[in-house]
């Protein structure tokens, strides 16, 4: 009879652990859903924000136009439904281009990869995302020579080599922010326990 009992116990609680396990996964397939959509639906409006600052000029126009700030080191952004945007990433190789929030927190994260640290315009911009696959899980895919490029919300485009990827530790926040680099993307890697990471410096 206690046996029995104990096998009823035993089967509940398998039970509940597999109703777990499918809430899980079905949570994480609406949140890589909803990822996939917002970068759908953020890529032309950002496109068009930059089209918007920077239209089509004649060379007799071309005289008159400012020329950036060399000592101005804060980004241009701009809002898109209540989070300010700082451009966007390309990485032709894996067919990607993304939307680059101004600040990060895990609320943002599930919107669009964000700015960490840094700025094009020190050379030392680190950009994080979620490892979903709209985001940046594809870019485990990369290797040394790689070419990925980002556009700034004034239209200007850096374009970077991968030199090397690496895998950090979660507290090796000093590491991954030193600016010995150029640009740095970083996500979880497969077992979330580490940050998958691309060092990428300015193409010669």
């Amino acid at each position: 009879m206690m046996r029995k009992k104990v096998g009823i116990i035993f089967m509940a609680l398998g039970a509940v652990l597999v109703l777990a396990a499918l809430s899980l996964f079905c949570m994480n397939q609406r949140e890589e859903k909803l990822a996939g959509e917002a970068v759908d639906r953020l890529m032309p409006r950002i496109a068009e924000q930059i089209e918007e600052k920077t239209p089509g000029i004649s060379a007799s126009e071309s005289s008159e136009l400012e020329y950036p700030d060399p000592y101005d080191t804060e980004m241009t952004e701009v809002e898109i439904d209540g989070y300010r945007y700082i451009g966007y990433l390309s990485v032709p190789s894996l067919g990607l281009e993304l939307p680059v929030m101004s600040e990060w927190d895990y609320e943002r994260l599930k919107t669009s990869p964000c700015r960490y640290a840094g700025s094009t315009k020190t050379d030392d911009l680190v950009i994080a995302g979620h490892s979903y696959v709209s985001h940046f899980r594809p870019l485990r895919g990369l290797s040394a020579g790689d070419i990925v490029y980002f556009t700034d919300m004034d239209g200007i485009t850096s374009v970077y080599e991968v030199v090397m990827t690496e895998v950090l530790s979660p507290d090796e926040v000093e590491k991954m922010t030193a600016g010995e680099y150029d640009l740095t993307l970083f996500t979880c890697t497969s077992n979330t326990r580490s940050r998958f990471t691309i060092r990428c410096d300015r193409e010669k």
